[in-house]
């Protein structure tokens, strides 16, 4: 494989290379016609918060969060993240997806961030414009503006949420761009990897609820088809658990599903690079597994 395009092998990128990276991202998509638009409409159902703006000149994006009009004290609190990733489609409009048609149903106090990261989002992006990614940063004192944000949003209910849903994808991307830009970045060498053909889910190893991510799975499973394991019994370098479940350490990672304390969390993970999928299968897989999430949550409280 050739070298990345940016940067010298072996050497870690400086404000040099980061510059040259931020001077070839071009704007692809509406974040204010795609996200803003369809929250807005919400507003008839839930209260939309501003919880703060990204300054990243020319361009000033609101972020938006949308929760319960009606907060019970008697009810748990369950965070829905999409976005995170600004590349990663589906983890928005799941998100948009289930509000609109869904979260109404549910006897809990809803907090949902569709789209965590709005110039990733139109970049069709991993990064933020200081290629960081907010992924890997979610702490109090982050670098990256939008984990800083989400981190700020939940501080004052971290420890009262019951449930966490965090939506991302796993797409052909991961190997042809973003792991070679993000190996260059670090001046590491490029391992390059196999992307798995389905659906899964991640786990968090500090906490772990097998019988809550296998209920996800099973729900996916009538919508989407389940990422088998490779040869060695692996998704993405991690051994599978259970049928489409692998772990991580969520909070050491600083991983978005770590931030909240919530006692069921997981981190979907949708393949949109299928020929086996559309769009819509893809989002429906998101919606799925937030319910499923939500269900299997309330059926124990």
């Amino acid at each position: 494989m050739s070298a990345y395009p940016i940067g010298t092998p072996g050497v870690p990128w400086g404000a040099t290379e980061r510059a040259q990276w931020l001077s070839r991202q071009r704007k692809l998509r509406s974040h204010a016609d795609d996200v803003v638009a369809r929250v807005d409409a919400l507003s008839r159902k839930f209260e939309v918060i501003e919880y703060g703006h990204l300054d990243y000149p020319p361009d000033r994006y609101r972020l938006l969060a949308l929760r319960t009009r009606d907060v019970l004290a008697d009810r748990p609190w369950v965070l829905v993240t999409g976005g995170v990733h600004g590349y990663e489609t589906s983890g928005v409009h799941g998100a948009l997806q289930f509000l609109e048609q869904n979260a109404a149903d549910y006897p809990v106090n809803l907090l949902a961030v569709p789209c965590v990261s709005p110039w990733a989002y139109e970049r069709i992006h991993r990064w933020n414009p200081d290629a960081i990614d907010p992924n890997r940063s979610f702490r109090e004192d982050s670098p990256a503006a939008e984990s800083a944000a989400l981190w700020r949003l939940i501080a004052p209910l971290r420890g009262r949420f019951l449930v966490h849903v965090d939506l991302h994808e796993t797409t052909d991307t991961d190997e042809s761009e973003f792991g070679p830009a993000l190996a260059a970045r670090d001046g590491q060498p490029f391992d390059r990897g196999i992307i798995p053909d389905g659906f899964y889910v991640v786990d968090d190893s500090e906490n772990p609820q097998p019988e809550f991510q296998r209920a996800i799975v099973d729900a996916v499973a009538k919508v989407t088809h389940i990422a088998p394991p490779n040869a060695e019994n692996e998704i993405i370098g991690s051994p599978v658990l259970s049928p489409g479940v692998i772990e991580y350490p969520m909070r050491q990672l600083g991983l978005c599903a770590g931030i909240t304390g919530a006692k069921f969390t997981t981190t979907t993970e949708v393949y949109p690079d299928s020929p086996r999928v559309t769009p819509e299968h893809c989002n429906a897989a998101q919606v799925a597994a937030t319910r499923a999430a939500i269900d299997f949550a309330l059926r124990g409280t």
